[in-house]
């Protein structure tokens, strides 16, 4: 289940990472669910879902799009919510039946299915402007994944994305390559050396970023 702190972060996170895409973001009203589908369709193809070809399961690159999906979720839910976080965070906290999901007048157990049909079944549900956070859960865990996983991967990626905007990636001065490595390495060793259970988690982990980046 998701903590009501690392909810309440993901949310903050979100909506200011929407408005600096565009500061009217909730009167644009852009599709999320549209990425839904999309970023679904691509993890089918991490996974492999021709049955005629021998394919190979990728499992971080699926992991990554189920992070893209969460970002994407999150969205939809602040904008049906007028960006409202205290009522968005009502959603992500609510309970619902964990076993199973009502769709088109039929009702789908989650224990009975694979990792593809419930794939399928998310993307179904987004292209009907819905979404399930059991389905999302039972994903996660065809992953290898939690909540508590997904927060750290969220978080890190969203401190990672608003650290390269402060510092020159729109204006192309901004240097990835630090101390020989890439950021996205440093990122993974600052995240492994901080509790991710922090009040403010996300900001000392941009801090640490800089302290590396500042030296580099």
């Amino acid at each position: 289940m998701l903590n009501p702190l690392q909810a309440r972060t993901m949310l903050a996170l979100q909506a200011q990472m929407n408005a600096k895409i565009n500061p009217a973001w909730v009167e644009a009203a852009y599709p999320y669910l549209r990425a839904v589908v999309v970023e679904g369709a691509e993890a089918m193809e991490h996974h492999g879902w021709k049955w005629w070809k021998k394919q190979h399961r990728d499992l971080e690159q699926l992991r990554m799009e189920l992070v893209d999906i969460w970002h994407f979720t999150l969205s939809h839910i602040l904008l049906e919510h007028q960006g409202d976080e205290a009522a968005s965070l009502e959603v992500l906290l609510r309970d619902e039946p964990s076993d199973s999901v009502d769709f088109d007048g039929r009702r789908y157990r989650i224990p009975d299915m694979d990792f593809m049909a419930k794939l399928q079944l998310t993307i179904g549900l987004a292209s009907a402007q819905r979404i399930s956070l059991p389905l999302f859960e039972a994903l996660l865990a065809d992953c290898g994944m939690d909540w508590q996983a997904l927060f750290c991967q969220y978080v890190g990626k969203n401190v990672l994305n608003f650290f390269r905007q402060d510092h020159g990636y729109k204006e192309g001065t901004y240097r990835k390559l630090w101390q020989g490595r890439e950021d996205n390495e440093h990122l993974v060793e600052v995240m492994a050396a901080l509790d991710p259970a922090l009040d403010d988690y996300q900001h000392q982990l941009y801090a640490l970023l800089k302290a590396r980046y500042d030296v580099a």
